[in-house]
């Protein structure tokens, strides 16, 4: 199979779908693949590495998207993209669909099969190539929630850890899965005060015995929300529904609760939000502010990070993408129910409920394409 690696177009995305690592073990099963100039530098890889790992350097993504089988990214399609697209190419990447209905009916519009990093799912509900992110966003989350606390940013002028004499700052953490296990752990470590909620009692009971001493597992609930709210200093939105649009967890009308110069930290932006007032943010403007509270809602936190990204990446994702180059992607659905799982969008039908229950759209079980 030919495999094309692209580019990052979004704003400031530094990270690589494929690590010249991860190129070398494509090219050793003898699959081709082509590297788009300069795809790798900003995560400190040069044409140079990826040509001796067996790459060869193509200098645009049109020419990519001409001939390559299965064409990789790290973010989904940009508009100036979705022409390039052909009819039963392989789309392999973070899609989000059911956050952008524009992409979605790009991806119909072009006939392609549309597989996503984030519904490939294990048999336990684990999203394995949405986990590596998820643990580097989590983390980030506090870290960044922690900077912009910091009145020349707008925040309140609070340290998280506080001082010998002076409590700490309180945070709440809105979903006890990867993102919000990380986020809760750096805060902790930070020295705040945690709150780490879930309306899962078996995960709180779990989560309970796991986190640091000053974490304090919560059931969430809408009273017991507004009750945390109105002390919190920093908020992370951990929420997430599989391949769905994210709940609206904190309306607009909460706000007026809480502290001026508090932070909100949506880490569900990419699947739309999980705060009334979110929308996305870009690394070159990450924050804005709503009834005197920060927003920090930018949709592609781990591009900050891009070497620690890429390479987690690749670990995650390269086995999965091996599968489907090795076997078509029709085969690797049969044999592997977590790729099957991963697919969207094919030859114009949506194949995942939760993107189909987004738009309104018609629904159709990828097993109709795998008799």
């Amino acid at each position: 199979m030919i495999i094309g690696i692209l580019k990052e177009i979004k704003v400031a995305e530094n990270r690589v779908c494929m690590t010249p690592a991860g190129v070398e073990i494509m090219t050793q099963h003898n699959h081709q693949v082509l590297v788009e100039k300069n795809a790798g530098l900003g995560s400190g890889f040069t044409d140079s590495d990826y040509q001796q790992a067996g790459a060869t350097i193509v200098k645009t993504a049109a020419k990519i998207y001409a001939k390559a089988d299965m064409v990789m990214h790290v973010k989904e399609p940009q508009p100036q993209e979705y022409p390039l697209i052909r009819k039963d190419q392989i789309i392999f990447t973070y899609l989000h669909l059911a956050a952008d209905e524009e992409l979605t009916r790009a991806l119909i519009a072009a006939g392609s099969v549309n597989i996503a990093y984030e519904t490939i799912q294990k048999k336990d509900r684990s999203l394995p190539l949405l986990t590596p992110m998820s643990e580097v966003a989590g983390r980030m989350a506090a870290q960044e929630g922690a900077s912009y606390l910091q009145m020349s940013e707008g925040g309140r002028g609070i340290l998280l850890g506080g001082v010998p004499g002076v409590e700490p700052g309180n945070v709440v953490v809105i979903g006890g899965g990867v993102v919000g296990i990380n986020a809760a752990r750096i805060a902790c470590g930070l020295g705040a005060k945690v709150y780490l909620l879930d309306n899962n009692l078996d995960r709180l009971r779990y989560l309970s015995e796991i986190m640091p001493s000053n974490c304090y597992t919560v059931m969430s609930t809408r009273p017991k929300l507004r009750e945390l709210l109105k002390e919190a200093d920093l908020v992370i939105g951990a929420v997430l529904i599989p391949g769905a649009k994210a709940p609206k967890i904190i309306t607009r009308d909460m706000l007026k609760d809480m502290k001026q110069g508090a932070v909100l930290v949506d880490v569900a932006i990419d699947q739309g939000g999980c705060f009334e007032t979110s929308r996305p943010t870009t690394h070159t403007k990450p924050t804005y502010i709503v009834d005197g509270v920060v927003h920090y809602c930018v949709a592609n936190m781990p591009g900050a990070v891009a070497k620690t990204s890429t390479l987690a990446l690749t670990n995650a994702t390269l086995p999965y993408a091996l599968q489907i180059a090795e076997k078509g992607w029709k085969q690797a659905c049969v044999d592997n129910e977590e790729i099957r799982l991963g697919v969207n969008v094919v030859g114009g039908k949506v194949t995942f409920k939760g993107v189909a229950e987004a738009f309104g759209l018609k629904y159709t079980p990828i097993e109709t394409f795998l008799k």
